[in-house]
């Protein structure tokens, strides 16, 4: 399929990554249409996330850190906070846990481009402390649309901060690489990268996490296609009047 603008018909909304992997649009749009859309969002938040006075972290921090990455990613990461590096240049993942990510994603077929990466906090914590409830709470309407405007198949929680949004309560040496279904896509919770760098024990896991990765993309696939089928009838049927 060619990278170009293409319009959409019933079948499955598909445009391929650097990686090969395909990638959709919304009904009716165009390929650069979804990807304009998408990335003035995300543009907005991260003006806003830019200047946010919401919590205390606003205080202390060199620069926000919004996120960044593929508009109309098929897989979206969610971290912790910044670190220090991520908090010098505004950029997430970018330091030791950051170069580690990347050779996890390689593995997976990945790479950064084909990716959004964000954390539940866009400021780095006092000393990379744990961020607070309310550090998570102020910070959470633009994660929500971030979530939004990607619309994202499968989301991958690295840590627990990012993790309890989905899986509250939960352990994740209980439940790290055990994707569940919300809503039309899959979460699926991991080790943070970091955990590796400081407990060398993990690597193990984090890395056949990992490696699942297109399996779960699969999967995902599936279920959307059987959505789009599923649409597909109605749809054509409302052209008719």
């Amino acid at each position: 399929m060619s990278r170009a603008t293409v319009a959409l018909g019933a079948s499955p909304r598909l445009r391929y990554t650097r990686s090969g992997l395909p990638r959709r649009h919304g009904l009716g749009e165009t390929v650069a249409e979804g990807e304009e859309r998408s990335s003035e969002a995300l543009d907005q938040v991260a003006a806003e996330v830019r200047v946010c006075p919401k919590c205390e972290l606003s205080r202390t921090r060199t620069h926000a850190v919004p996120g960044e990455g593929d508009p109309k990613a098929r897989v979206m990461l969610i971290g912790e906070g910044p670190g220090w590096h991520e908090d010098q240049r505004g950029r997430p993942f970018i330091g030791n846990a950051g170069k580690f990510l990347g050779e996890l994603l390689a593995k997976a077929g990945l790479s950064r481009e084909d990716v959004f990466i964000t954390n539940v906090v866009k400021c780095r914590p006092p000393g990379n402390r744990d961020p607070l409830p309310d550090e998570i709470a102020a910070c959470a309407p633009y994660l929500e649309r971030q979530i939004a405007a990607i619309d994202p198949e499968v989301i991958v929680t690295l840590g627990r901060f990012s993790m309890a949004r989905w899986f509250p309560g939960e352990r994740i040496s209980r439940i790290h690489g055990q994707p569940k279904r919300d809503g039309k896509r899959l979460i699926v919770p991991m080790y943070h990268p970091a955990a590796a760098l400081h407990q060398g024990a993990l690597r193990g896991a984090i890395e056949d996490d990992f490696a699942k990765l297109p399996k779960f993309l699969a999967e995902a696939e599936r279920e959307r296609e059987v959505e789009t089928e599923r649409a597909g009838p109605a749809s054509e049927q409302m052209t008719l009047f």
